[in-house]
């Protein structure tokens, strides 16, 4: 299903979990590259302000539905698709990797945060091999020399899948440029997910989750961040849905 209004429109092309994860295991296996997004409403928001951003996505090869309103939609579309945010796929994308023999890669948030992440994924994921870990530092710019000296140490280190906590658009487009220069590793944009294994951000209780009130837990634990933020996704979400019953 198509998300959004010409010209920038992004399309979530891997309805389902099992889809998902039989594609991810064929790149793993074939020892060959992609870009995993994962949409949500705070993307759709930025994609049509944010040219590198909109590019960067499209040049995505697999794009999964991050976001219950994203589900929603699709359901009112009828053409549904599976919620699958990224901090829940870290772990099964972890047991691929160890099922095809292939390390992982992290890159974002800090050394301390990262070390952390890596150390609760080995112990939740026995046989997982970490081949690299690096914290770019603070205005880190995704299109940079710095990203691209990174990626080439990132390509010669063996990696098969490197998670990318950066952050929205800062992720997507490191994965977008890492397509280039290691075209052989794949990269899977997670946002806080790393944070939560190492600790450093609590994620909302699964209730909340079940309920589809994650949102109001961030926005209460960074309401200077996140109140703004959910108040743009709140504003574009009729006109999503107008679309979205156009699509039938």
């Amino acid at each position: 299903m198509k998300f959004g209004k010409d010209p920038h429109q992004i399309e979530v092309n891997v309805p389902t979990r099992p889809a998902l994860f039989q594609a991810v295991r064929s790149h793993l296996t074939e020892k060959t590259g992609f870009a995993l997004a994962t949409l949500n409403l705070d993307h759709l928001t930025k994609l049509p302000e944010e040219p590198a951003f909109l590019a960067a996505y499209r040049a995505h090869d697999l794009v999964v539905a991050d976001g219950r309103p994203v589900v929603w939609m699709s359901k009112l579309a009828q053409q549904p698709v599976e919620l699958m945010p990224g901090s829940d796929m870290i772990l099964p994308l972890c047991a691929l990797c160890v099922e095809t023999g292939r390390s992982i890669a992290l890159v974002g948030s800090s050394d301390e945060a990262l070390a952390g992440a890596a150390e609760a994924l080995k112990s939740r994921v026995p046989g997982l091999e970490v081949s690299f870990i690096h914290a770019p530092p603070y205005g880190f710019d995704p299109k940079g020399a710095a990203a691209d000296a990174i990626l080439r140490d990132l390509a010669g280190s063996g990696a098969g899948l490197c998670f990318i906590a950066l952050g929205a658009p800062k992720q997507e487009i490191f994965a977008a440029r890492g397509r280039e220069i290691a075209p052989d590793v794949g990269f899977a944009s997670i946002g806080a997910g790393l944070d939560f294994f190492s600790g450093h951000q609590v994620r909302a209780p699964k209730i909340m989750r079940i309920v589809a009130m994650e949102w109001l837990w961030r926005a209460l634990q960074s309401p200077r961040r996140m109140v703004p933020r959910y108040a743009k996704c709140f504003a574009i979400l009729p006109g999503l849905m107008i679309d979205a019953l156009r699509q039938r």
